[in-house]
């Protein structure tokens, strides 16, 4: 009874902060995971707003493509413009190959606009989506404290590895592509310290350790940036939640901890979600340019 009464209380007073933290960072699955490592979990919302935001990508460069023109570009054509430039630019400068580039220059402009969206979506308010998937397993009949939503694909560790994964699939397609299959395989046994038989089994196990260690760096930097940056704007609603409550200004102090604090780290995090896509791209073209180099 004891229990029950203060399970009741709880929930009249609302979630503590742990509980609406770990309310916030649960995704919305498929199943609950079965093991550390379970493979069958599926996190149904990174899956559908990196679908969503990957469509609305190509639909406005394809906007772009369609309104072209050779007079004066309009602002949103420069934008594309010059970020088409930009990124042709530093393919230029890392992959010599001018037929890799014809793919390798459009799959960075595609990394740096989809990955630099998915991680603008951690300028919503934290509470905005989530809210409103509540409120539809509300009017559905459904248990709305169990309605959990994440908004920001890139701050989900299988979405970023995923990434990197890829990457990492390409750079060994260039290197059997360029070097051929002998001459990778030639390869990974005589660098980086020599054509000698007694360094083969270190080359080898240092070609495939640089392997992993790149495309997990690659994978967790942005996780690890983004998922910080998701924390630090629940933290701000907490803040100026408990400044609201407390009585600290009333709604003054709720508007400071809340509404200023929350605008001032948004346009920090601006810088930060725009380098973390820059950041994604260069390394991936770097990778990609050294597949392309003999050793």
């Amino acid at each position: 009874m004891a229990a029950e009464n203060a399970a009741e209380a709880a929930a009249a007073h609302g979630p503590t902060a742990g509980e609406y933290i770990l309310h916030h960072l649960t995704f919305w699955q498929n199943h609950p995971p079965k093991a550390v490592a379970d493979f069958t979990v599926l996190n149904y919302d990174s899956l559908i707003f990196a679908t969503l935001i990957g469509v609305v990508m190509v639909f406005l460069l394809w906007r772009a493509a369609k309104r072209v023109t050779s007079g004066v570009p309009g602002r949103f054509q420069a934008a594309v413009e010059f970020l088409v430039e930009m990124v042709d630019t530093q393919a230029k400068g890392i992959v010599h190959n001018a037929k890799s580039r014809e793919f390798v220059a459009p799959l960075a402009l595609t990394v740096f606009l989809w990955i630099f969206l998915m991680n603008a979506m951690d300028l919503l308010p934290v509470d905005a989506l989530p809210w409103l998937w509540g409120k539809a397993h509300e009017w559905t009949g459904h248990d709305p404290h169990h309605a959990y939503m994440r908004v920001v694909p890139t701050a989900d560790l299988s979405m970023t590895m995923g990434l990197s994964i890829s990457i990492l699939l390409i750079c060994l397609y260039y290197n059997v592509k360029i070097k051929g299959l002998g001459g990778w395989v030639h390869e990974l046994f005589t660098a980086p310290f020599g054509n000698h038989w007694a360094l083969y089994p270190f080359n080898f196990g240092m070609q495939i350790i640089e392997f992993v260690a790149k495309t997990v760096s690659h994978g967790m930097r942005l996780f690890g940036n983004m998922y910080a940056g998701e924390l630090i704007f629940l933290l701000i609603a907490l803040m100026g939640a408990a400044w609201g409550s407390l009585g600290i200004g009333g709604s003054v102090g709720l508007a400071i901890g809340h509404i200023v604090a929350g605008w001032a780290w948004a346009v920090f995090h601006i810088l930060i979600i725009t380098l973390q896509a820059f950041v994604f791209m260069m390394l991936a073209l770097v990778y990609i340019g050294q597949a392309h180099d003999h050793h």
